[in-house]
């Protein structure tokens, strides 16, 4: 059985979304240490073959960049292990991006973690964060900098500063309110996730990555994509989904592992990682909403296919089509290892979520 998608622009998706959707409202896919390209397999998270330019144009729009200060430059780290790339390559990256005439209207959400918490004091790297980002291309007027989830019009070729580091927030206009979305807590490792308030939205977080071993696979994926769906009961206010589909513990749930899996586990011998499993989850939701009709009645040059878990048996001349009354509303920032691993089409079913579920009266549509 085959799906038929219509193919979207990776470079510029958010260019067909309404300037009223808050990023709250979107399915935005993201990369777990998205500089982690060096020290495998613990360290590493990224392919060396997907740097940051690749991923903003594969459809990648939040980035997590986990930084350390050497010699009084901001360096790309994971944990102890240096990922060479400086702070100042990064944010060129990202204007280039922002920039370009087919990414222009896009917007991106930079999570910023600090790595050398235990030589560095927060107040120090607050300060060098602020400093370089001032610095670097595009400047001040590159960044949102409110402690709001913001709608996507008053962001569009901008960074929106998601700051995951301390201080004391000298030198930053407003303080604390001017660091970006500032979350209030995040426990470490939280199996059952956690939730904090961005003023008027209520942020669900799920980043258990301490997992035990690559046996606790299906239960991550069951958890970080349940934290994608709207909540069984209406929320009294907005909602922003945060989910981390990456996990690491050694020795038995490397990134590499948990991500791609291992083995041929089509055929009962491996395992299959976290990237393929939510891949089929995505379609399986999507797929929910299809109904047959007949191959000949509009099929799209623009389309391209997508292989998907069996369905009732159809016809030779039918194909499944969208019924946009049932369509599920899959929403949230998604973080994810190796995403163009084990198949490419990861990204571009998380991009095909935005143009599903919309409602009217709701997101500016």
């Amino acid at each position: 059985i085959l799906y038929l998608f219509p193919r979207r622009s990776t470079a510029g998706f958010l260019s067909d979304m309404h300037d009223g959707c808050p990023l709250s409202s979107l399915l935005l896919p993201g990369t777990h240490d998205s500089m982690a390209f060096y020290g495998w397999p613990v360290a590493q998270c990224q392919s060396i073959d997907t740097p940051l330019s690749v991923q903003l144009e594969s459809g990648i729009r939040v980035l997590d960049i986990r930084l350390a200060l050497v010699m009084d430059r901001l360096i790309a780290y994971h944990g102890i292990t240096p990922q060479r790339t400086p702070f100042q390559d990064i944010l060129t990256t990202m204007h280039a991006f922002l920039t370009a005439p087919a990414s222009c209207r896009e917007t991106l959400v930079v999570s910023i973690k600090q790595e050398d918490f235990a030589t560095t004091p927060a107040p120090k790297f607050s300060a060098a964060v602020h400093a370089e980002m001032l610095s670097g291309p595009g400047g001040k007027e590159m960044w949102y900098l409110e402690n709001r989830i913001p709608r996507l019009g008053e962001v569009r070729g901008k960074a929106v500063l998601f700051s995951r580091f301390g201080g004391n927030s000298d030198g930053w206009d407003g303080g604390l309110e001017g660091l970006g979305i500032h979350p209030t807590t995040w426990p470490d490792s939280a199996r059952d996730g956690f939730s904090w308030n961005c003023k008027e939205t209520l942020v669900r977080t799920h980043d258990w990555y301490s997992i035990p071993s690559f046996l606790s696979i299906p239960e991550k994926v069951v958890r970080a994509t349940e934290n994608l769906l709207p909540p069984d009961e209406p929320a009294p206010m907005p909602i922003l989904n945060v989910s981390f589909f990456s996990a690491s513990s050694f020795p038995l749930a490397a990134p590499p592992t948990i991500a791609q899996g291992f083995g041929w586990p089509k055929y009962g011998l491996g395992v299959e990682g976290v990237n393929s499993r939510v891949g089929r989850w995505l379609l399986d939701k999507l797929g929910q909403t299809v109904q047959a009709m007949q191959r000949d009645e509009d099929p799209s040059d623009e389309e391209f296919e997508e292989k998907a878990p069996k369905k009732p048996a159809m016809a030779e001349d039918e194909m499944y089509v969208v019924n946009v009354d049932a369509e599920p509303r899959i929403r949230g920032w998604a973080f994810t290892d190796y995403y163009a691993r084990p198949e490419a089409s990861l990204v571009a079913l998380m991009i095909e979520c935005n143009y599903r579920g919309r409602k009217e009266g709701e997101e500016g549509w």
